[in-house]
């Protein structure tokens, strides 16, 4: 059968991409998910979702605030689905910054899937956040966002997805919500590693094969003379702090120093972990040339294919890279979530936060 997805925060496509090119039959060469509708604030990004996903047509995407989202009136014309995704925003659970938890402004965000789980009623939803909305509000908040899924009726499976173990060459660790509704007396188990102990290098997904001149988003940032003369004494794998620079190239930096600025890649490892913004210093940095990686090259970090065009400004497209899913780890998480469906057996391991799935739920905030 085809099941139709429906997204909030659905990003430039990373899960849609994934969902699309997942297979639980090599017979069937035809997309077992199809996208039925999606939903973003930001409107390059949908633009992206559009020309991808979409090939271009303009409909089922809708580009708001999910604070203003009707579902009745906004999403139930559009079409029933079988399948929820959303990855609702991070800032607020990240351990880089102010780390609010559900106080921040993003926080509660989460709860606008709840009212598409009670009015869709699908049999499947996957949720996503980082690896830090586990100890947000003294890990309160992560046991209130469960405890508020199990309430809508389903079954779940919480796990720290280390993305590198699933063959994506970067260092990404996110924590996934799998949910299966109650009445389907399911149980989603997490897919095997298939590189627990083998990583893929970043130098294998950048140079193999190479980047044809044809590719788009492959435009070079313009690097300062000072900031080349820093790379240059910068070795592979190490950081602006970590280095021996001479002190006129040393930055003047008090207080917490992020060990990923001016970092260049080590060619033989997967890459660290690769944002969507921030300033001097964070756009990742090429193991053997002094420069700053291409969006191409993020996006091949981020395992999307060379034929996906991102649209934008270059800002733009280094947002959108950074904060989606790659579509590589979405593809493994959908077909075991199909073959869970469907009653196939398939490879799996332990969830690792099923503990905390199971903690008494406790007042948050009065």
């Amino acid at each position: 059968m085809t099941y139709y997805l429906g997204e909030l925060f659905c990003g430039p496509g990373g899960v849609a991409k994934g969902a699309e090119q997942a297979r639980v039959d090599k017979r069937r060469t035809r997309p077992i998910v199809r996208h039925r509708w999606a939903v973003d604030y930001h409107p390059d990004t949908c633009n992206t979702f559009r020309e991808n996903i979409l090939n271009g047509s303009e409909a089922s995407v809708l580009t708001c605030d999910v604070r203003q989202l009707d579902v009745a009136r906004d999403l139930l014309p559009l079409g029933n689905i079988d399948i929820f995704a959303y990855g609702f925003p991070c800032n607020d659970f990240s351990l880089v910054g102010e780390h609010k938890g559900i106080a921040g402004d993003f926080g509660p965000l989460y709860s606008y899937g709840l009212p598409v789980l009670e009015t869709f009623r699908p049999k499947a939803f996957v949720a996503e956040n980082v690896g830090g909305i586990q100890s947000a509000n003294e890990g309160k908040a992560f046991t209130k966002i469960l405890s508020d899924l199990e309430d809508c009726g389903y079954r779940l499976t919480p796990h720290l997805y280390r993305f590198e173990r699933y063959g994506v060459p970067q260092t990404r660790h996110r924590v996934i919500v799998v949910g299966i509704r109650n009445d389907l007396d399911l149980e989603f188990r997490v897919p095997a590693e298939t590189h627990p102990y083998e990583y893929v290098s970043c130098r294998s997904a950048i140079e193999n094969p190479p980047i044809g001149t044809d590719v788009t988003n492959q435009e070079r940032t313009k690097q300062s003379q000072n900031v080349i003369l820093r790379l240059k004494n910068i070795k592979p794998g190490e950081n602006a702090w970590t280095a021996n620079l001479p002190e006129d190239l040393k930055l003047n930096v008090k207080g917490a120093k992020l060990s990923q600025i001016y970092k260049r890649l080590d060619p033989d490892q997967p890459a660290y972990t690769i944002t969507g913004s921030g300033g001097g210093g964070t756009h990742v940095y090429h193991w053997k040339e002094p420069r700053a990686l291409t969006n191409r090259e993020r996006a091949r970090l981020q395992t999307f294919p060379d034929d996906f065009e991102f649209i934008g400004s270059k800002e733009s497209v280094r947002r959108q890279i950074g904060m989606a899913v790659p579509p590589l780890g979405a593809k493994i998480i959908f077909e075991a979530l199909i073959k869970t469906l469907e009653k196939k057996p398939y490879e799996h391991i332990k969830a690792n936060l099923m503990d905390r799935y199971k903690q008494p739920q406790e007042e948050l905030f009065v």
